[in-house]
């Protein structure tokens, strides 16, 4: 990654949007500003934690190896959202991957500055604490899902799951372009499996397709093949 000299307004990430006023100083000094690429890795599952990082433009996508060389998609990340938060744990590795979906910007902050921001703000860190727990009912739940569920569902789920956190565009497109081998890996599904769940949502008039872009036309279909199989 880049460095760049790129100001973040303090106001719009993770910690800066509930840290004490008075700390944002402190952010400010220790804060380092990369830029990065379409594809490339933020850290990689395994690598040695140094800090945590915090999303101000552009998405990313936190995801880790599955079955060899496959990779399951965890969750999605974009502007304000916090990365490498997994990282806290004993182990001080990484135990997840971050890499960029489009051009964009991240803010680092090295671990003892973080650990310290912990120790002062304690909205930030009642904030994180809930955060983690949200997080770990959601991948309690992708987990029997994935056991219990059909691609189909799943499928669906993950496009209701896209809508809900990027909303909709200007042209009513979930407004994310992801690619389909992204979508697949965030399904938990191969990539055949995911290609013929699209087409029979498509031939069903559930959903429509413009390239990357995808829109939903009928959401209680889509919903009832989540509810028919959800546990």
């Amino acid at each position: 990654m880049d460095k760049t000299k790129h100001n973040c307004d303090l106001n719009t990430c993770f910690l800066c949007t509930t840290c004490l006023s008075d700390w944002k100083p402190a952010v400010e000094t220790n804060k380092q500003n990369f830029q990065i690429k379409k594809g490339q890795e933020i850290f990689r599952e395994g690598d040695p934690v140094t800090g945590i990082y915090f999303v101000y433009q552009g998405n990313v996508k936190v995801h880790k190896k599955w079955d060899n060389e496959k990779e399951l998609i965890i969750r999605f990340a974009k502007k304000g959202d916090i990365l490498g938060h997994l990282g806290l744990e004993s182990n001080n590795v990484y135990p997840v991957s971050a890499t960029a979906l489009e051009k964009g910007t991240v803010c680092y902050l090295p671990m003892d500055f973080f650990e310290s921001s912990l120790k002062i703000n304690n909205a930030f860190a009642i904030k994180l604490m809930r955060f983690f727990a949200t997080e770990l009912q959601n991948s309690e739940k992708r987990m029997r899902n994935l056991a219990h569920m059909p691609v189909k569902g799943r499928v669906a789920q993950s496009i209701i799951s896209l809508r809900n956190q990027f909303g909709l565009n200007a042209e009513g497109c979930i407004d994310i372009e992801l690619a389909r081998q992204d979508l697949a890996s965030y399904s938990g599904a191969a990539y055949e499996s995911l290609f013929r769940a699209i087409n029979e949502l498509v031939t069903d008039d559930i959903i429509t397709l413009s390239g990357k872009s995808m829109s939903i036309k009928d959401e209680d279909k889509l919903q009832q093949l989540i509810s028919t199989h959800e546990f």
